[in-house]
């Protein structure tokens, strides 16, 4: 039984007729007789009293039609629900924000993007690259931003954003005058982190222990915003991303750092062999191209 043969039943029992609900169908009489006896044959009761000049349904044909009109109403919504996402006229969409990234041309992009589908909606959910990684492969988010290198076995990416952190001090640091520093300067320095969930809590230390020693962490946090305070409250000094650390509004002063130098690679991530929603396949590829073309600006 399919669709087609309760789209008939329902047309010969509107009508009272083969003949009538043929022509309505645009279909041969013999063609929809042949569908309703097939019909009959798999369920294994008569629809129809066929003894009568008109026809009427039995029993079993009335409770048939109580539920066959459901039945073939909702596979129409279906496929107009089905239409609606493939021709993208509705979708939601997940995605993962580390709240430490500069979001201003990400949010320009996703305002873009609504312009061309509003029906499409979107949730954001801040947390750190570690967290989002995992609500990815747990399919409690559609795509993320995160900070390479992820596993590759279980995300593609798209990289957009490469730069050299910066080590950020207060104007009265004895180093505020210096353009560039080593890394071993910074030993005896009490640090303002990201915690652990962010990728760049590991990098910075991972460059702490290149340089010979394990950085004194006076603070952790989610928020960048909060680490300029910080370090003109004089608590301590931090390590940012050249795009996060222009944006703080105390008057701090930024230093180039080498041996090691310390870099950030910043990607959008999905995860491999997962299902991706029409909404969600067409985002990434208008994001991927609009982050191209801003690069090449």
């Amino acid at each position: 039984m399919d669709i087609r043969h309760l789209t008939y039943f329902i047309e010969v029992s509107r009508f009272e007729s083969f003949t009538r609900a043929a022509d309505h169908l645009f279909v041969t009489q013999p063609t929809i007789s042949k569908m309703i006896k097939n019909l009959e044959e798999e369920l294994g009761v008569e629809l129809f009293d066929r003894s009568r000049k008109k026809l009427v349904l039995t029993d079993a044909g009335r409770a048939i039609a109580d539920k066959a009109e459901t039945i073939v109403k909702a596979s129409e919504n279906l496929k107009t629900e089905l239409d609606d996402l493939i021709g993208l006229q509705k979708g939601h969409i997940r995605i993962g924000l580390p709240p430490i990234l500069d979001a201003e041309a990400f949010i320009h992009i996703l305002g873009e993007f609504h312009q061309l589908y509003p029906h499409i909606t979107f949730e954001l959910i801040e947390n750190g690259t570690r967290k989002i990684e995992e609500d990815i492969l747990q399919e409690n988010l559609d795509v993320g931003i995160a900070v390479l290198p992820t596993e590759e076995e279980e995300f593609n990416h798209f990289s957009f954003l490469q730069e050299e952190l910066r080590v950020v001090v207060p104007p009265s640091h004895q180093l505020a005058s210096r353009k560039r520093i080593d890394m071993k300067e910074l030993e005896e320095e009490l640090f303002i982190m990201f915690h652990k969930d962010f990728a760049l809590h590991e990098r910075i230390h991972d460059a702490c222990r290149k340089a010979g020693f394990s950085p004194k962490t006076v603070s952790e946090t989610s928020q960048w915003d909060f680490i300029g305070k910080m370090i003109t409250s004089g608590l301590g000094i931090s390590v940012l991303p050249w795009s996060v650390a222009k944006l703080l509004k105390e008057d701090v002063r930024l230093l180039k750092v080498r041996n090691p130098v310390i870099e950030w690679d910043v990607a959008i991530i999905w995860g491999k062999n997962h299902y991706l929603s029409y909404a969600t396949r067409e985002w990434l590829r208008f994001t991927q191209e609009r982050l191209l073309e801003n690069t090449s600006d």
